[in-house]
């Protein structure tokens, strides 16, 4: 394989530049193929090579390992699950950065710790790689309409260097600052989240108690002050009782704690993040884990007494 060197991936096109890509799950299978229908050759490794069946089919290269990926890669993507899935995908014996040569460059896109990004950042600059960090946000949606924000961290040039793949993933692609900057950002992501589920959810119960046809209310309340994302994309779903994972349960309670550390490391309180992720930790409790995140209405079911919006009796979901 030809070495390409930062400066040439500035230009990167689909016929000059592989790509290795580590994670099919809900977004990582989305955003992943997205790369494919823009033309990239892409080897793919996942823990459940089930996962990345249909990439398969779509002309991408199975690796058996990490470290495959990165003998074969002028770019590894990252899109895995929790912070030890990302130190082992990166400094594990048969990780990324143990066989990735000079000049590539690796970018973890999975919502991580900071200090993990900066770790990896200075890991991969003592062998001549070059480290991105870049959370996203948007979740299934964004994934797969290509239209996710995209937070990052690394040196600029580097950035520039692999934006065109940005470009084909996200709408809003942000340079926060050096290392970690990109998770950092993704934390302030996550604390607005925290906080506008459980104000919809909350309206919806209050809203059903009170009589209100939702459907109707919404149509409202959506398109004044207290619209977004949430209200459009999750409020819906929760109406239809369909909890299908856009982003899973387990993950998010992860984003949280990973925030509350981080607040706790700089002397930071945040009472209502907490309490959140109290009430995210019910959810998983009762079995909903791997639901998305708007299955949050279901442990405020249970506070009720009775499930207010489907007038079924709690726990038949």
């Amino acid at each position: 394989m030809t070495q390409v060197q930062v400066q040439d991936l500035e230009v990167c096109d689909p016929q000059r530049t592989r790509i290795g890509w580590i994670g099919t799950g809900v977004m990582g299978a989305a955003m992943c193929g997205r790369l494919l229908e823009a033309g990239y050759g892409v080897t793919v490794h996942t823990r459940t090579r089930q996962k990345a069946e249909p990439l398969l089919q779509r002309g991408a290269l199975w690796a058996e390992s990490p470290a495959e990926v990165a003998r074969d890669a002028h770019v590894v993507v990252t899109m895995v699950g929790f912070p030890q899935d990302v130190r082992e995908v990166y400094l594990g014996k048969d990780g990324v950065l143990p066989t990735a040569r000079k000049g590539t460059v690796v970018v973890d896109m999975t919502t991580t710790e900071p200090q993990l990004a900066r770790e990896i950042y200075e890991a991969a600059k003592a062998q001549g790689v070059h480290a991105v960090d870049a959370p996203v946000s948007g979740g299934d949606v964004g994934a797969r309409e290509g239209t996710l924000s995209i937070m990052i961290g690394g040196d600029p040039a580097v950035v520039d260097a692999v934006r065109p793949l940005f470009q084909v993933l996200g709408k809003n692609i942000v340079y926060q600052g050096p290392a970690g900057a990109g998770q950092h950002t993704k934390m302030c992501n996550q604390i607005v989240i925290a906080g506008t589920m459980v104000g919809v959810c909350e309206s919806l119960l209050y809203g059903a108690r009170a009589g209100l046809d939702l459907e109707t209310m919404l149509t409202s309340i959506r398109r004044g002050a207290a619209g977004c994302w949430t209200l459009d994309n999750l409020a819906p779903r929760i109406l239809q009782r369909n909890f299908d994972p856009g982003f899973f349960v387990e993950h998010f309670i992860k984003d949280m704690g990973i925030a509350l550390k981080e607040a706790e490391r700089m002397g930071l309180s945040l009472p209502g993040l907490a309490l959140v992720h109290q009430l995210y930790l019910a959810v998983k409790a009762q079995g909903h884990g791997k639901k998305g995140t708007h299955a949050l209405v279901l442990a405020l079911e249970q506070l009720a007494g009775k499930s207010a919006l489907s007038q079924e009796p709690v726990g038949s979901q």
